[in-house]
């Protein structure tokens, strides 16, 4: 076993199987959470008559059925193994592995319905609010918590707020109004979006006595 992972014609296939263990161990020890904010992609795009997430192409693959992070690690580990055994069984049948710019490139074209057909079912089995897919624009008009640095205008930090679906989002935010700042711990309002960036109010309780 060790052999076939090791030889040159399997390196694809061996780094796609390694990937897998590293997000695996990152979910383990709990960066999954800050990885799966970063990579937050808005897919539903089907306002404008453009990409519809549940449409063609993207249905078929899978992607948007279960969390990014998720479809990612499936799509590599389908990847890897597809390399193996088609590897294996081209040795078996011409006496040496071929050459992984002939069998990548297959096994990638093979991996991505593969995915999908795992991903439909599994996006059925996980906690719906980790497996829908929101448009960030829909965040605008909920509470967020600042969670790193102190937000000013023209100096935002970095903030988390939960969609209806009850999944978490990363936003960099700053007030809406001049001369607010907003500190880390603190709740907003997010009033508005541009661009990337969104625009907060305060609530007005951050600094009220606690009642313990």
């Amino acid at each position: 076993m060790l052999d076939l992972v090791t030889q040159a014609q399997n390196l694809p296939f061996s780094v796609a199987i390694g990937v897998v263990a590293m997000l695996a161990v990152f979910q383990f020890v709990g960066l999954g959470d800050l990885l799966g904010g970063d990579t937050d992609v808005d897919l539903d795009l089907d306002t404008d008559g453009e990409l519809a997430l549940d449409s063609g192409l993207l249905s078929l693959i899978g992607l948007g059925r279960v969390p990014f992070i998720v479809w990612l690690m499936v799509l590599l580990s389908v990847f890897g193994v597809i390399g193996f055994a088609a590897q294996e069984f081209l040795e078996s049948l011409t006496g040496a592995p071929w050459t992984p710019w002939l069998v990548g490139p297959a096994a990638g074209v093979v991996a991505l319905p593969v995915t999908g057909a795992i991903s439909r079912p599994l996006g059925r089995l996980l906690p719906k609010d980790e497996t829908t897919a929101v448009d960030r624009a829909s965040l605008v008009g909920r509470q967020a918590q600042i969670v790193i640095g102190t937000a000013r205008q023209g100096s935002p930090a970095r903030a988390s707020v939960t969609d209806h679906f009850g999944q978490v989002h990363y936003v960099m935010l700053e007030p809406d109004n001049a001369g607010q700042t907003f500190e880390q711990g603190e709740r907003v309002l997010i009033v508005r979006r541009e661009g990337e960036l969104f625009k907060a109010i305060a609530r007005g309780d951050h600094y009220l006595p606690r009642l313990d």
